[in-house]
């Protein structure tokens, strides 16, 4: 495909083209992501979570500024709510970053959720794949900053930041349950307010209540993005997070589970494809939900009942 050779070429403008194929849910991007497939698996993946507030995008700026430095091509997803109206990214293409946008060693995409719990939009990971497949050293995907749902970031980042600041209120943000386990670095931004030893303190007590023997023990930097305080530092110890995945053995396990979470993903969307392609009579189909609304089913019996036609079909 001629979109699949300017990618592989550098062709920024192929790579923006086929993101926005991906996200409209064209056909040839599939085909698209089929033939880029080999090319993938060579990025580190960098997520950056948390609350919202807490000076992320500005974080991410300055944190692919460093890399540059080092001669790193970047890639940036910034997931955005989405408009209620189009469905787009509301931030568009992220205004804060608008002097990356002028780097050939920079690609930048804004995305909406379109919905999408979780924090990230829906093909977030496809979207990973172009960049990977685009020659990016790193890429940085930041999510919403909708809170507890910031979860889902771990299935796609080698690397994940959970950023947070001092005087959030009701205590710290990380201490509610399920976000703690997927913060690889904490990052307390805008170290420069007041209270920042407290943040520390009860961020390092979370981690000591969660006594799990790991040959990784997450650091917790602190860092005032704005003026750039700390962002080599956090970039180091990013690197060594990099390394210790390498040398441990976890960067294979972790490629050999996204492959397999990748695989029964799109497994599934195409069963599902097929089973509605094949068994969806909208007559049958519009009987049900007026019984469903009526009250005269449940929409849990009409499902099966759609599922059982199928089954007698085949």
């Amino acid at each position: 495909m001629e979109i699949v050779e300017k990618v592989l070429n550098g062709d920024k403008r192929a790579v923006a083209r086929l993101i926005s194929m991906i996200e409209n849910g064209d056909q040839q991007a599939v085909k698209a992501l089929s033939a880029l497939h080999a090319h993938t698996g060579n990025a580190h993946i960098i997520g950056v979570t948390g609350p919202p507030g807490v000076g992320k995008s500005t974080l991410v700026d300055k944190l692919a500024k460093s890399y540059r430095e080092l001669n790193k091509k970047i890639g940036i997803i910034a997931v955005d709510p989405s408009s209620p109206f189009t469905g787009g990214a509301i931030l568009g293409d992220r205004v804060r970053m608008n002097d990356l946008n002028t780097d050939p060693g920079v690609f930048i995409r804004s995305m909406g959720t379109r919905g999408h719990l979780g924090g990230l939009a829906r093909s977030t990971a496809d979207v990973i794949k172009v960049l990977d497949a685009y020659g990016m050293d790193k890429i940085i995907v930041e999510t919403v900053g909708a809170g507890q749902s910031e979860v889902e970031i771990a299935s796609y980042a080698h690397t994940t930041l959970l950023v947070e600041m001092p005087g959030l209120g009701d205590d710290i943000q990380t201490i509610k349950a399920g976000i703690m386990e997927i913060g690889d670095i904490f990052v307390i931004n805008k170290a420069d307010r007041a209270g920042i030893d407290r943040t520390e303190a009860e961020i390092r007590t979370m981690l000591s209540l969660h006594p799990e023997e790991k040959p990784w023990l997450p650091p917790v930097m602190r860092t005032v993005a704005i003026n750039g305080d700390g962002i080599q530092e956090l970039r180091d110890e990013i690197e060594k997070h990099l390394d210790y995945l390498q040398s441990s053995g976890q960067m294979k396990l972790i490629g050999e589970e996204r492959a397999r979470e990748d695989f029964i993903h799109i497994l599934k969307a195409n069963v599902t494809k097929y089973i509605i392609e094949r068994s969806m009579d909208q007559k049958k189909f519009d009987e049900l939900l007026s019984k469903i609304l009526s009250k005269q089913i449940d929409p849990y019996s009409a499902a099966r009942e759609l599922t059982d036609d199928f089954e007698n079909s085949l």
